[in-house]
């Protein structure tokens, strides 16, 4: 009984800890070892206190990377106007963007068939990793014509937003005109970019978007992080 109240006083004491704020949702607590010094106990004590919190939903434990405090995946409409920044937005968080790739190069056949393009015709590529309040959420590619888009990589690098530099090739608005989605499991450098163990459960989402006039102004591949997003099927 006595151990009994010590595992549920730890937990008591963690939860109220997680509720003040002192880890932030998507902050990784201490580890076994540590909270096991903390508290003066054994870890198989922290443990229990550990379990009891996760099936209470306040914590995720990842394998290879430890627990971590649980926060509600962020809802994300997959419609015909999809923007990353609303979305973010519309749930209460706060979108960024880092990209780690802008480059030309010859389209590979898919892609060339995804945007209409001729064989090997030049396209410019743009990858990184989009976040919801310093949580990764997503990696991303997107493909976009070089030769509509001349100086798409250079209004990127001033403002990482796609939607602000289409609008500024003169594309002001364009719709999802197709989306396949299927599940994988986060290879070595998708669960570095992540922030998620190697093997995780990620989402991945093939899509193109067109102008106007229906012509494919863009070819994009997303992977988000299982956990931290519900993709919603919007009309």
């Amino acid at each position: 009984m006595a151990r009994a109240a010590i595992w549920a006083d730890i937990a008591a004491t963690l939860s109220g800890e997680i509720g003040q704020g002192f880890y932030p949702k998507g902050s990784k607590i201490p580890t076994e070892a540590e909270l096991a010094a903390r508290f003066g106990v054994n870890r198989h004590t922290v443990r229990h206190a550990l379990a009891e919190l996760a099936a209470k939903g306040l914590v995720v434990s990842r394998r290879g990377a430890g627990v971590f405090v649980a926060s509600r995946p962020t809802d994300y409409a997959i419609g015909r106007r999809v923007r990353f920044n609303e979305n973010v937005t519309a749930f209460g968080q706060t979108p960024s963007r880092e990209l780690t790739r802008l480059e030309t190069r010859p389209a590979a056949a898919h892609e060339a068939a995804a945007l209409g393009l001729a064989a090997l015709a030049a396209v410019h590529v743009v990858e990184g990793v989009s976040l919801a309040d310093g949580q990764p959420l997503a990696m991303f590619r997107s493909v976009f014509p070089a030769a509509r888009f001349p100086a798409l990589l250079q209004a990127l690098g001033a403002v990482p937003s796609i939607t602000a530099a289409l609008a500024a090739a003169g594309v002001t608005d364009y719709v999802r005109t197709s989306t396949r989605v299927t599940a994988k499991l986060a290879k070595p450098v998708q669960a570095l970019r992540l922030r998620v163990p190697e093997g995780a459960p990620i989402l991945r989402t093939e899509a193109i978007n067109a102008d106007a006039a229906g012509v494919p102004v863009e070819y994009g591949v997303t992977w988000f992080a299982g956990d931290r997003v519900t993709l919603t099927m919007a009309g």
